[in-house]
């Protein structure tokens, strides 16, 4: 079952403004060290992929139902990249307190996520859907 969906669109002009404006006190304000890695070792593309992660927290914390309030904060919600480059969105903190109540008992919380961008525009979509838990088979 669907538990949330949240989309979001970043201009990747106004986050290079803010990164030459604001530097490290930003990056450090909203990304976690492995997200900095990440877009520090893509230098032609350093502002969009902070735009990228910018609008998957902000995709993600709609998802969740709160918006960026009620104590959610933007390093609760962190995006890595598997091997094959698919995102993956990882909470902690606040956010992964308010996953795991929406979560209905018997159900495990996936977060889906999918990243995209076109000179100006990242853009974010995020579902996060409950599985049921498998159950071990009955033993007599």
């Amino acid at each position: 079952m669907i538990l949330g969906i949240g989309s979001d669109l970043a201009n990747i002009e106004r986050i290079a403004a803010v990164l030459d404006r604001h530097g490290d006190r930003f990056r450090n304000r909203v990304f976690t060290p492995t997200e900095q890695r990440r877009a520090e070792a893509r230098p032609p593309l350093i502002a969009a992929t902070y735009a990228k992660r910018w609008a998957a927290k902000e995709a993600c914390s709609k998802a969740l139902g709160t918006g960026l309030r009620m104590g959610i904060s933007w390093r609760d919600m962190a995006v890595t990249n598997l091997a094959t480059g698919q995102p993956v969105m990882h909470v902690t903190g606040w956010a992964a307190a308010r996953l795991a109540s929406m979560t209905p008992p018997g159900h495990e919380a996936i977060i889906h996520v999918t990243l995209t961008d076109d000179h100006p525009w990242a853009q974010a979509f995020v579902v996060i859907e409950a599985r049921p838990v498998p159950q071990p088979p009955f033993q007599t």
